[in-house]
């Protein structure tokens, strides 16, 4: 018999319990640490049961396998690729192995995880969508625990959680509990917006990112690609939009996506990148402020007085976006819009989707909208890039997304949020630490149920999951006063 994994974060205790006392600080509300009944499980699954029977993993006899009744065999790489990393991922660290290869595993020792996915169709050579099913259940028992899955995203994600379950003892073996999880997202939309127009983000951050996306079990990657700062996209339609362009790098992240459960949604200011739309997801329309220059341009001036506008601007991007969606109608693709749009009386599809984004009175136009009939989603209390001292993550963790007037029938409008990490201030040297673990909060409030709102229990599983991120090699900064058993060794 063992306990749940030991707290493995140490919190300095002085100056913990009092929160911090700063004159332009709220004080923050006393979070105990200590170990959390679920161990590190982020997010939480929707019906979990760790018992107290441990069992132990050795590297020299453990393995993923293919189940026999799986519909996705060893010709699905998808599959293949992640049994690899995970692997990795549960024997990180010097401590992994405690016995030769010739010695036979121990009576109470898991030696495989089955991979059984259930469905006749397995989703391994397709995309994932918003409506591809996430759900997974996982049970762990000796000597073989079994993820089942209806298609490959759901084994993806069972996966991250088996090795978030796995822990090392008071010896340094890896060691994992008797576990029952049934597990499925409450939002089919989690998505993180990353925006590489206002600085030059490296592909290799980008894939970095991704990867943690995954780990938090985000499935929408909302790619803020172009701005009035930068325009590095290259238009297949129209070449000359973008005269220097690294393509290559799209295709790249294209690629990496492939194997992970994630999709993308271009974002770009003036335009719209019909081209990526494909296999991609929907594009994100959006349009720039008046500048100056617009305003004493003599040709949009006389253009403004020929329909009418008089000075006013908000008219004449209205007629713009109009006439921008008229023309991703007639391509047969849904889009994405920011909420100015359907304030502003554009005509929209039914199918459209409005992204709410302003925080001033968020809660009345996710009302207005959704009494639209339009789907929604929701990134108005979760921009990163707003930055504070203390522990903001819980002012992230408490966001509920359906706190809003409306019927039942509107609130199935809402599909999710985005966590939003603009770049005016975000380049490659910090946009990682910004990112997490405070992006962690929004994951849990997108896939957990809505009774999970205990912050002190996030608060211990959150600070070791950050110090697996770290033990990942992901530069996630500390939640409050603390150190990891293995730190961060930098670049």
């Amino acid at each position: 018999m063992a306990a749940l994994p030991v707290f493995t974060v140490v919190l300095l205790a002085l100056g913990f319990s009092r929160g911090f006392q700063h004159h332009f600080v709220e004080e923050e509300p006393e979070l105990v640490a200590g170990p959390s009944q679920y161990g590190s499980l982020w997010p939480l699954p929707q019906k979990v049961h760790i018992s107290d029977v441990s069992f132990k993993l050795s590297s020299s006899n453990f393995q993923i396998t293919d189940a026999k009744e799986s519909s996705a065999g060893p010709s699905c790489n998808l599959l293949q690729s992640a049994y690899r990393r995970y692997y990795e991922y549960v024997f990180v660290g010097p401590k992994n192995q405690k016995r030769g290869r010739d010695q036979p595993a121990g009576p109470s020792e898991v030696t495989e995880l089955q991979v059984w996915i259930t469905s006749p169709d397995s989703d391994c050579d397709s995309f994932p969508t918003e409506s591809s099913d996430e759900s997974y259940e996982l049970s762990v028992d000796q000597p073989v625990a079994v993820l089942k899955a209806p298609k490959v995203w759901g084994a993806l994600h069972g996966l991250e959680t088996f090795s978030q379950l796995v822990y090392e003892d008071e010896f340094g073996a890896k060691t994992i509990n008797s576990t029952v999880i049934s597990d499925f997202p409450r939002f089919a939309h989690r998505g993180v917006l990353l925006d590489s127009s206002r600085h030059f983000i490296p592909v290799k951050v980008i894939l970095a990112n991704l990867e943690t996306m995954a780990m938090n079990k985000f499935n929408i990657f909302h790619w803020h690609i172009v701005d009035d700062s930068s325009f590095p996209y290259l238009s297949q339609t129209f070449p000359q939009l973008s005269e220097k362009v690294r393509n290559r790098d799209g295709y790249r992240i294209r690629y990496f996506l492939r194997y992970r459960p994630n999709s993308i949604v271009p974002t770009e200011h003036r335009f719209t990148s019909f081209e990526t739309v494909p296999r991609f997801g929907i594009p994100d329309v959006t349009f720039p402020p008046p500048p100056p220059n617009r305003k004493s341009n003599p040709d949009i001036q006389k253009f403004m007085e020929q329909q009418g506008f008089g000075q006013d601007f908000t008219k004449l991007e209205s007629f713009y976006i109009q006439r921008l969606l008229d023309i991703v109608t007639t391509t047969q693709k849904g889009y994405m819009i920011w909420q100015e749009v359907f304030d502003n009386g554009v005509k929209l599809k039914p199918d459209t989707v409005v992204h709410v984004w302003m925080d001033n009175g968020s809660d009345k136009e996710m009302a207005k909208v959704t009494a639209g009939g339009y789907t929604t989603i929701l990134s108005a209390p979760w921009y990163l890039d707003y930055i504070s001292i203390g522990q903001d993550w819980q002012k992230y963790y408490k966001v509920e997304p359906l706190n809003f007037n409306g019927t039942d029938d509107q609130k199935k409008l809402v599909i999710g949020g985005e966590a939003c990490l603009w770049g005016e201030f975000v380049d490659a040297t910090n946009l990682t630490p910004r990112l997490w673990p405070r992006a962690c909060a929004v994951a849990e409030r997108l896939w957990s149920a809505k009774e999970v709102t205990d912050t002190n229990d996030a608060f211990n599983r959150l600070a070791v999951h950050r110090c697996r991120l770290v033990e990942r090699g992901i530069p996630a900064q500390p939640l409050y006063t603390s150190y990891c058993p293995r730190e961060y060794k930098g670049i």
